[in-house]
């Protein structure tokens, strides 16, 4: 079997295996490219296994015209840039020690001890670079049946790496069978392990969640986190009742995924902090926060925000009270976003001065939204001051 698409069939990206291969040494496309051609999805990075060290790989491919930036030596991996494309060169390797967050490794000889140090058995999947499927632990049948299936036994991949438990989630929210559900045995494994998750970076389990809320529908993965007790302890106090609410009506409304929206639904303590969230994040989040107790009319919401902004007040608010918003409310929004208010300080001056000046202004505006942002500024600057 072979894998199709043009990504592989480059010519820079071909000329990069031959160097290799034309040494003596074995290139193969590994994990997320060959995993996403297989699947029909789009191919972003092209990552490479070989039997060469990085110090082999720097050499020839420095020797061929190549760029070669050691992206990350120390670990086997080497990044080298032919025709502005970036290709990750990785040595074979496998596990000498790991604690949970990082393991000591050692070179391999063989593609079978590089596949058996990976996490699922989707992403141990190879390519030669005519494209020919090298499948040494079994992944190409997972992946046929979108079965997101830790590779050998779950315990130990957990066990080298933690964050393997939110992996597998998201993995199963992006590539999995929602119908057959999620592995028994993961799902077993990761309930057995949780003692672990507190010792991740913050910031590795920010961004393993905003990649699983940005799945088309994690709302069984994350339902599965629940009931596994992995929700509670990422984000305490989160509830994802309203989740697939939320998704259905975003579906509905052919409305595009997004992760800070869905984290508002969820809810939980301290989530920017516990994410390390960005600030411009933040103030999304934080925005998004007052949706059950947001009052305002879909205009409103519109002018007070923006209008992404005020979507998405609408879909929380509608989705914590097990409603689908009308479109009504979401083209009000947008009319409410596009309003200008007619009136400036200087219309008021000299008039107004000082604090009566912002007074004015204030109830000038709120007469105007009263209108439904219809009053001119002629017909504002006409009103009386009732003052």
């Amino acid at each position: 079997m072979r894998i199709t698409g043009n990504w592989f069939k480059n010519a820079h990206t071909q000329a990069v295996c031959r160097t290799l291969t034309e040494s003596g040494y074995q290139a193969l496309f590994v994990g997320g490219c060959v995993r996403n051609a297989l699947l029909g999805k789009p191919v972003s990075d092209i990552d490479i296994a070989t039997d060469a060290t990085p110090e082999t790989v720097c050499a020839l491919e420095e020797r061929a015209g190549c760029k070669v930036v050691p992206t990350g030596i120390d670990h086997g991996t080497v990044t080298v840039v032919s025709g502005g494309i970036p290709h990750e060169i990785t040595t074979f390797r496998r596990d000498v020690e790991t604690d949970g967050r990082r393991a000591v490794i050692a070179y391999a000889d063989n593609v079978t001890d590089d596949a058996r140090r990976r996490d699922f058995t989707m992403n141990a999947l190879y390519a030669d670079p005519d494209g020919e499927i090298i499948d040494p632990l079994g992944g190409l049948a997972d992946l046929r049946a979108r079965r997101v299936r830790f590779i050998e036994d779950p315990a130990d991949r957990i066990r080298e790496d933690y964050l393997r438990v939110l992996r597998f989630f998201r993995f199963h929210a992006w590539y999995g069978d929602a119908q057959a559900g999620i592995d028994p045995e993961g799902l077993a494994a990761v309930a057995d392990h949780l003692e672990g998750l507190g010792a991740l970076s913050r910031e590795r389990v920010g961004a393993e969640m905003k990649k699983l809320l940005a799945a088309p529908d994690p709302a069984p993965s994350v339902a599965a986190m629940r009931a596994t007790g992995v929700l509670g302890i990422i984000l305490p106090g989160a509830n994802d009742h309203a989740l697939a609410v939320l998704i259905h009506a975003e579906d509905d409304l052919g409305i595009e995924p997004d992760a800070i929206r869905r984290l508002a639904c969820l809810g939980g303590e301290d989530v920017p902090d516990r994410l390390r969230l960005s600030r411009k994040e933040t103030a999304h989040l934080t925005a998004l926060q007052s949706a059950p107790c947001a009052t305002e009319d879909p205009a409103v919401l519109g002018y007070r925000h923006s209008y992404a902004i005020a979507q998405d007040i609408i879909l929380l608010r509608a989705a914590l009270s097990e409603q689908v918003p009308s479109p009504d409310d979401l083209a009000s929004a947008r009319m409410g976003a596009g309003a200008r208010f007619p009136i400036r300080a200087r219309d008021l001056m000299p008039g107004y001065q000082g604090p009566a000046l912002g007074r004015r202004l204030k109830d000038l505006e709120k007469a105007w939204i009263a209108s439904g942002f219809q009053l001119s500024r002629e017909a504002l600057l006409a009103l009386p001051d009732e003052d």
